[in-house]
Order: C-alpha cells, then sequence, then structure tokens
C-alpha cells in the first residue's frame, strides 16, 4: 500500500508530465522542425524566411496591427475601468456586462458583423439611407479597419485587467489625497495611473499578443484589403498545399511564437522595474462625483455601447432574414429559411454545434480537475514540489501565451503520426482539437485556482493530517470545495472560449469534425454570407443567454464563481 507522501509524489509526477507532453513536446518539435536539420542546429531555413518578401511583409503588418491595437484598446479599456470603477455613473452592472459581451464573441463573428454592417450591401445603413455606394470598396477592408476591429474585441480584455486593480486598491490612498486638496485628475495623474502602471503594462501585452495570434478578423479583413498577416500566411500556406509543406509552415510559425514570446519576455522586465508595493486592504472603489455631467457622460458611454453592440448585432441578423445578401430588409423580402436551412437542414451545423458543445465541456471539465490538483501544488509547502509545479505551470502559460495557429501547426507534427506503443492516431479526429483545448486554455483555469491556493491558511493541511486523512480525502474534503468557486469560474471562461474559438482549430478540423468556429468561417470564405450570418446570429444569442443564466445564478453561488461578476 502506498504511503501518502509516495501518492503526492506520484500525482505530482503525472501531472508535470502531462503538461510537457501537451505543452512542452508539441512546441519543441515546432521549434526543433524550423530550427534544426538532419546535421543538427541550422538558422538556414529561419533566415531564409525571414529573407523572404511575403514573409517580412506579413511579419511587419502583424507587429504594426497588433502594436496600434494593442495601444488603442489599452486606452480604450482603462478609459471605461476608470469611469466606471471611479464614478458615480449609474447602472454599473449593466455596463460591465455589456462591455464584456464583445469579449466572448468570435472574432469572425465580430468581422462578419462589422463587414455587413458598414458595407454597401448593409440592410441597416441602406434602411437609413447611410450606406456606400453599391460597388464601392468596403471601408473596413483596410489596416485601419483591421485595426479598429481589433480594439474593440480587445479592449475588454484591459478593461476587466484595470478594473480589478483598481479594485484591490487601498481606499487610504485616494482618501489621503482628497484630504490634502487633490483633486480629481490631480488624484488621478499623481496616484491612480501610476499604481496602475504595471496593470496597463500587463493589459497593452495581452492585447498584443491576443492581436497577434488573431485569426478570424485578420482572415476575413485582411485578406480582402491585402493585408496579410503571418497567421493567414501560416493558414494558406498549409491550405493550399497541405501536410508536405509542414517544415516550411513550421519556420513561419516559430517566427510568431518568437514574437510572442518577446513581447511577453519584455512585458515581464518591466514590470519588474515598475512593481510597486501597497500597504492595507482592498476596499470599495472610490465613488467621484460627476455632478451635472453625469447624465452627459452616461449618454455618451451607452451611446458607445449601442454602437458597438447594436449596430453590427442589428446589421447581422437583418442579414440573416433576407433571401439574398445586399437586397434590403422589407416585408417581402423577410425570410426565417437561413435559420431553417442552418439548424435543420444542413448537417454540418449540427454537428458543429455538437461537437463544440461537447469538446468544450469536456476541456473545461478536465481543466478544473487539473488546476484544483496543480493548484495545490503550486503552493505547497515543500520547495521542490512548488518547483516541479511550477515547471508545469510555467508550460501552460507558454502555450497560452503563444498563438493559437502556432500551437495548432505544434499539434499537428506532435500528433501526424500514430501515438507510439499502441499505433493509434488522433490526427483528423476529435481527440485532437480536444487536447489542443486543454493545452492551450490550461492556464486560463488554472490561475484562479492558484491564487485561491495561495490565500488558504497552511493550518489547514496541518489539522487534516494529524487526523489520519490521505492527500486525496484532504483534497476531496478541505481543498476542493474551498476552490471549487475558483475552478468554476475558470471552466466558465474556459467553456464560453473554447465554446466559439476558430484559431486553434482553423488547421485541426477535418470532415466529420468540424467546429461553430471553422463552420461560420467556411460558411463566409466560401461565399455563403447569410448562411454565415444566420449561424453567427445563433452563437451570439447563445453566448449572451449562457451569460445571462450565470448572472442569474450569481446570487445562489459562491463569490468569484462568476467571472465577470464582483
Amino acid at each position: 500500500m502506498q504511503t501518502t507522501p509516495t501518492v503526492e509524489k506520484s500525482t505530482l509526477l503525472l501531472l508535470v508530465a502531462g503538461a510537457t507532453v501537451i505543452c512542452g513536446l508539441p512546441l519543441l518539435l515546432l521549434f526543433k522542425t524550423g530550427l534544426t536539420s538532419e546535421s543538427g542546429i541550422d538558422f538556414g531555413p529561419l533566415l531564409e524566411a525571414v529573407r523572404s518578401r511575403s514573409v517580412q511583409r506579413a511579419l511587419w503588418h502583424s507587429i504594426e496591427s497588433s502594436f496600434l491595437s494593442a495601444l488603442a484598446a489599452t486606452f480604450l479599456g482603462t478609459f471605461l475601468a476608470l469611469l466606471i470603477g471611479l464614478t458615480d455613473i449609474r447602472a454599473k452592472g449593466i455596463l460591465v456586462f455589456l462591455i464584456l459581451l464583445p469579449m466572448m464573441i468570435p472574432p469572425h463573428v465580430t468581422a462578419i458583423a462589422w463587414i455587413q454592417a458598414l458595407g454597401p450591401a448593409s440592410p441597416v445603413l441602406r434602411w437609413l439611407g447611410l450606406a456606400p455606394e453599391l460597388g464601392s470598396t468596403h471601408p473596413l477592408y483596410s489596416r485601419e479597419g483591421l485595426v479598429l476591429l481589433l480594439t474593440l474585441q480587445h479592449a475588454p480584455l484591459v478593461f476587466l485587467l484595470v478594473r480589478a486593480a483598481l479594485r484591490s486598491f487601498p481606499r487610504e490612498l485616494s482618501d489621503a489625497a482628497r484630504t490634502s486638496g487633490a483633486g480629481a485628475f490631480t488624484m488621478l495623474r499623481r496616484i491612480t495611473l501610476p499604481l496602475l502602471g504595471p496593470s496597463l503594462l500587463a493589459g497593452f501585452a495581452l492585447a498584443f499578443v491576443a492581436a497577434l495570434g488573431n485569426f478570424g478578423i485578420n482572415a476575413l479583413i485582411g485578406i480582402p484589403a491585402r493585408y496579410t498577416t503571418l497567421p493567414v500566411l501560416v493558414w494558406r500556406r498549409l491550405a493550399s498545399f497541405g501536410p508536405d509543406v509542414l517544415p516550411n509552415v513550421a519556420v513561419i510559425s516559430v517566427i510568431l511564437a518568437l514574437v510572442a514570446l518577446a513581447a511577453i519576455l519584455i512585458q515581464s522586465l518591466l514590470q519588474q522595474r515598475m512593481r510597486t508595493s501597497l500597504i492595507g486592504l482592498p476596499q470599495d472603489p472610490l465613488a467621484i462625483s460627476l455632478g451635472r455631467r453625469r447624465p452627459y457622460v452616461e449618454a455618451l458611454v451607452w451611446l458607445f455601447v449601442a454602437c458597438v453592440l447594436l449596430l453590427p448585432a442589428a446589421s447581422l441578423l437583418a442579414t440573416a432574414l433576407v433571401r439574398t445578401y445586399g437586397l434590403p430588409l422589407s416585408a417581402d423580402t423577410l425570410t426565417l429559411d437561413n435559420f431553417t436551412e442552418v439548424l435543420w437542414r444542413q448537417s454540418v451545423t449540427l454537428r458543429a454545434f455538437t461537437n463544440s458543445t461537447f469538446i468544450a465541456g469536456v476541456a473545461a471539465a478536465v481543466i478544473a480537475l487539473i488546476s484544483l490538483l496543480l493548484g495545490y501544488y503550486l503552493a505547497h509547502r515543500q520547495a521542490g514540489h512548488r518547483r516541479w509545479a511550477g515547471a508545469a505551470f510555467t508550460q501552460s502559460e507558454i502555450a497560452f501565451a503563444v498563438p493559437g495557429l502556432v500551437m495548432s501547426i505544434a499539434f499537428i507534427l506532435a500528433f501526424i503520426r500514430p501515438l507510439p506503443f499502441i499505433g493509434v492516431s488522433i490526427y483528423g479526429t476529435l481527440w485532437i482539437i480536444l487536447i489542443a483545448y486543454v493545452s492551450v486554455f490550461l492556464a486560463v483555469g488554472l490561475k484562479p485556482v492558484a491564487a485561491a491556493f495561495l490565500q488558504m491558511d497552511t493550518s489547514l493541511e496541518d489539522a487534516a493530517r494529524v487526523s489520519g486523512a490521505g492527500f486525496f480525502r484532504r483534497m476531496r474534503k478541505i481543498f476542493a470545495p474551498l476552490a471549487a468557486p475558483s475552478a468554476a469560474s475558470g471552466a466558465i471562461l474556459v467553456f464560453l472560449t473554447a465554446y466559439n474559438e476558430v484559431t486553434v482549430s482553423a488547421l485541426l478540423w477535418s470532415t466529420g469534425n468540424e467546429t461553430i468556429g471553422t463552420t461560420i468561417f467556411n460558411y463566409e470564405d466560401g461565399g455563403y454570407t447569410t448562411l454565415a450570418a444566420a449561424m453567427s446570429a445563433v452563437v451570439v444569442l447563445a453566448t449572451i443567454v449562457i451569460m445571462l443564466g450565470m448572472n442569474a445564478l450569481a446570487g445562489r453561488v459562491p463569490a468569484g464563481t462568476i467571472p465577470w461578476k464582483d
């Protein structure tokens, strides 16, 4: 019979080995393919790729669009977080929900909605008499259009980070400043923004990396605009030539991965220099009175929310309700055939909904379980256990930071051959997408659980050990219930993200194993715009229903379970 220490060590080694297989090994194979040859390390293919004009152009476009959109997203997200977090603006709960909603909507759906909202065939703009002339160039098919949509997609990420940082500030800082006679803008300039420095940097880096790996917006806007980025270049080459071009695609993927990792490294170094220690307990944030300006400020905020949400949503729905794309919405053109087609007649869409629900749900459950076990070791009293768990955690963070399309290439390299010992191949099946989801989104579920374990009192484990409780009994009776709200919060985010994603599955899907994201993208890419709009409308509605359902449960579950609720 195994003793408790042996069980603990065996479980830890199993977790580290699993994280290495699904997170570290695929990336290692990617770098091996891109940076080595039969004679050893060989930078020749990498240098050749860097000298290629198409790669140079795509690399510059990726860095340029990611930097500009991350900068704009940081300004927009910070402004909204300061406005909602520090003033007496009303209906904050609803505003927070609506501001975070675009983050939960797939990027390719966002792109489709805005293409239909602002184009010459826009049913809403044509009804208002504001549509561009038929035959004119779509206003979004440009670098500026691409940057705009990336900004709107990733500003909620910055908003979430900055708002959380504001809520962690000790109230004494602002109280002391106001007692000294400092006005709202002086306090903002001298206290709030300097203390927010690390969070602003983290938000910028997160938005930059997210934009760098974004596939849906880059493809649907960039391809017509002839503004090709690295993810699109990888997808086009692999889609055109198949697995035979894997070494060439791997080299380009290595370049994309290096840019993302460099951005994360620079962010970490700068954050260490900007780190500020705060003394005191976090309290309710300050509510600066806007006075007579409050109605005007609220009107501007609600107008912004309406433009970001209602215009594309109305255009998406209007496009889904007409027989042919470009027709104005009227009593004569109104039809539900597109919804009937995607929900009942097209077997591919039904299969896609089933596949996405299954693999997103299983991935969320698996990640929650892994996070509960790994989170325990990350806060373990033994330094050796923490180091081993930290190695697994670091691999998961790198897998999340690296663009999803790069991870797709890594998984193709790792699993294109049958698995050793059992001789079974998962390439071209739903299982490879499921494992890729667990790899890419493990850090999303693990971070809140790790934070929860770090806050637990070590005396809990001491008491359990004295009572004779073994490892799994301690986990089941003590630690799992305490960390369950954080694990559920992470699992919800994983499910919502994986349910609609297209970046990871864009190169891993196959006939019979479609996902919601790839099906919508294929409809739009194939010219079936009304079907893409109908399916996108269903996905948006499903996302809103899920989020509203989670909101309704907020009062019945422990605090922290719903990720966007305080």
